[in-house]
């Protein structure tokens, strides 16, 4: 998508209060990679993207920012955190699985851009295979006229089909098993990998099995052998992989989780997490399914709270390769009452939509909002400070029983008021102890 910088930030400023400077820096980051992408060749491997490290409490808006805008410019897009991951020849994740996490979100987002390309053919396909089932095709030895009676009928029925008139009539189809029901569940997945592509090579027909379902139903079931038959997967793989390695993202949370404080005890499982990612962020080649992948142009941007470490506690390999950083402010009582009534995506309205659906029209005065604010705010100030995330906690205990009792309100109109907010919270709030186990 082809964005401003400016017009960038403006997006993210529907989701994200504050914290210029991080929208600033990583919308420029967008930007550069699609000035890179309009660039000569022999130019374009030369230039690297520049690695962005986001330091910031949690709930102040960095995971927030990064997902936003995978998804406003649909680029494959993971957010994985870097202490669930362990060095090579230890039991758990190894670092180049977020790589291959990755090329899967990538095949997910173009074969869905395929199969809405190729709609039209994809529903012809399945409309087809119903009505080779409501009106078989007739043999070759067959008179002009019955066939041209046959055309008619199987066009009327067409037009029917596609009227929905049809779709409580119960017919038989087969469909392909699918292959978690032709192995064992105990069975590891590489192994399954393995005998289906030992089971292509072969060039064998997978089992089909026969189902009695409505007309609507099969229009459901059909639609992924439909995909199958019609969507060219080698051409989706290959346009996966290079948008992946030229425009993907990843995400990596918690980063401060594996850098080893200098005043802590020597961790050498953290600090081989980081040289064993250090190739992945440097530029590598990783083997994946699907085929190889080129981590160069791959966009990464950490993050971490940084609390009892500091960036300078990552090995300095790994350091220089996030040269741009950027600090972000922790929530205030005015910044946490702008989320509730500035932000599209506000809890508010997620909660008046929520109840509306009970009929139950939910109403926030604006002295409640405010106590909201204030009450988050000294929440994070006396226990832990989670940022934001703290508006969940203290709106839903405020919210719970009339969501609870939805029923006894049907088509009224509840008003949130201070006098209730403060009712509910105030001596959670101040109770130390309390907030912190409740709130």
């Amino acid at each position: 998508m082809n964005m401003t910088p400016k017009e960038i930030v403006t997006y993210l400023d529907d989701y994200v209060i504050g914290q210029n400077d991080a929208k600033k820096t990583i919308a420029l980051a967008l930007r550069n990679r699609y000035r890179r992408m309009q660039l000569p060749l022999e130019i374009q491997n030369d230039i690297i993207p520049k690695n962005i490290l986001m330091i910031g409490s949690t709930g102040v808006g960095k995971t927030e920012i990064a997902r936003r805008l995978a998804k406003m410019m649909n680029l494959p897009f993971i957010k994985v955190e870097a202490s669930k991951y362990t060095e090579v020849g230890f039991v758990g994740r190894d670092v180049e699985s977020m790589v291959r996490d990755l090329v899967l979100n990538a095949i997910n987002i173009v074969t869905e851009e395929h199969k809405t390309s190729s709609a039209d053919e994809i529903d012809l396909y399945i409309h087809n295979k119903i009505l080779d089932v409501l009106l078989p095709p007739l043999g070759k030895m067959v008179s002009p006229n019955k066939q041209e009676d046959y055309k008619k009928t199987r066009k009327i029925m067409h037009e029917k089909l596609l009227k929905g008139i049809l779709d409580e009539r119960i017919i038989e189809i087969e469909i392909p098993k699918k292959s978690h029901e032709m192995h064992d569940m105990n069975m590891p997945i590489e192994i399954i990998s393995v005998q289906e592509n030992i089971g292509k090579i072969l060039g064998a027909k997978p089992e089909l099995v026969k189902k009695e379902v409505s007309i609507k139903e099969a229009k459901k079931l059909l639609k992924s052998d439909a995909s199958d038959k019609i969507l060219d997967k080698e051409n989706i793989n290959s346009i996966a992989i290079e948008r992946a390695q030229n425009s993907g993202i990843i995400f990596l949370d918690e980063i401060d989780k594996i850098a080893v404080s200098s005043s802590g005890r020597s961790e050498p499982s953290k600090e081989g997490v980081q040289r064993d990612l250090l190739p992945i962020v440097e530029g590598s080649t990783v083997n994946t399914k699907y085929g190889q992948i080129q981590t160069d142009h791959i966009l990464f941007i950490a993050a971490g709270a940084f609390h009892v470490s500091k960036p300078s506690d990552l090995i300095p390999e790994l350091q220089g390769r996030f040269p741009l950083r950027v600090e972000l402010n922790s929530m205030t009582e005015e910044t946490l009452y702008k989320i509730l009534t500035q932000t599209k995506s506000s809890l508010l309205r997620q909660y008046k939509a929520l109840l509306s659906v009970e009929n139950v029209n939910l109403e926030f005065d604006d002295s409640a909002i405010k106590a909201f604010a204030k009450l988050a705010n000294r929440a994070n100030e006396i226990t832990e400070d989670i940022g934001a995330r703290r508006l969940h906690t203290v709106i839903e205990n405020v919210i719970e029983d009339i969501s609870f009792n939805a029923d006894e309100y049907n088509n009224q109109t509840v008003i949130i008021d201070s006098k209730l907010v403060h009712k509910k919270l105030d001596d959670l709030v101040e109770n130390e102890d309390l907030s912190r186990y409740i709130l």
